[in-house]
């Protein structure tokens, strides 16, 4: 029995330097690590952007976990780029450097056919995108949400109604007390939940 599992987001490339060594232009984004560990229960549609510059490899990583690609979109340009060095504990993560490139222009399309998605994934991107894919589902049994810091100091508006039109919430703790402007984590939670979320996993 199909899942029906979709997951909207970034696919990147991304170079990361961490205790145990670094990597250059691998394989990322939040989409790409969403959609291969969700591959190991069922099959995966993903709705995202990439460009030209990405490689076939890649491609064929992600066909060859089941991943349907046809939300995939292949347009002319650089893919999104990020670089980043974690903290000798991997709990910390610093920014080194972001290239939006064709994700900038990105809008998500999800294919007529999986708009009937039973389980609908946003990954940590625009919370104006998210809003824009919850719009074209028809009836999703659960829709999921991650965001971040970024978004909650820039487009707090617009991430307050995602939150509102979704079942579950992703966020750290810094983050939920950060969007909550509260110090005590339970009751900044609650403050998030008042806005419709069925759960808030932290």
């Amino acid at each position: 029995m199909s899942l029906s599992i979709l997951v909207v987001g970034s696919v990147g490339l991304d170079s990361v330097q961490t205790p145990a060594g670094s990597r250059v232009r691998t394989l990322g984004g939040a989409c790409t690590y969403f959609a291969t560990a969700a591959s190991l229960y069922d099959r995966v549609h993903i709705v995202a952007v990439v460009g030209s510059d990405f490689p076939q490899e890649h491609l064929d990583f992600l066909r060859g976990r089941n991943i349907d690609l046809r939300g995939l979109q292949i347009v002319e340009g650089k893919t999104f780029f990020w670089a980043g060095r974690y903290s000798e504990d991997l709990d910390i993560c610093e920014t080194l450097e972001t290239q939006l490139n064709v994700f900038a222009d990105f809008h998500p399309v999800v294919p007529e056919d999986l708009r009937a998605a039973e389980y609908v994934f946003l990954a940590n991107i625009d919370p104006d995108l998210q809003i824009e894919v919850l719009q074209q589902m028809r009836a999703p049994k659960l829709t999921a949400l991650d965001s971040m810091n970024y978004w909650i100091a820039s487009k707090r508006e617009a991430l307050t109604r995602a939150l509102g039109m979704v079942d579950v919430v992703l966020l750290n703790q810094k983050e939920v007390k950060q969007f909550a402007g509260e110090s005590n984590l339970l009751a900044a939670a609650r403050r998030i939940l008042e806005l419709g979320p069925r759960a808030l996993v932290v």
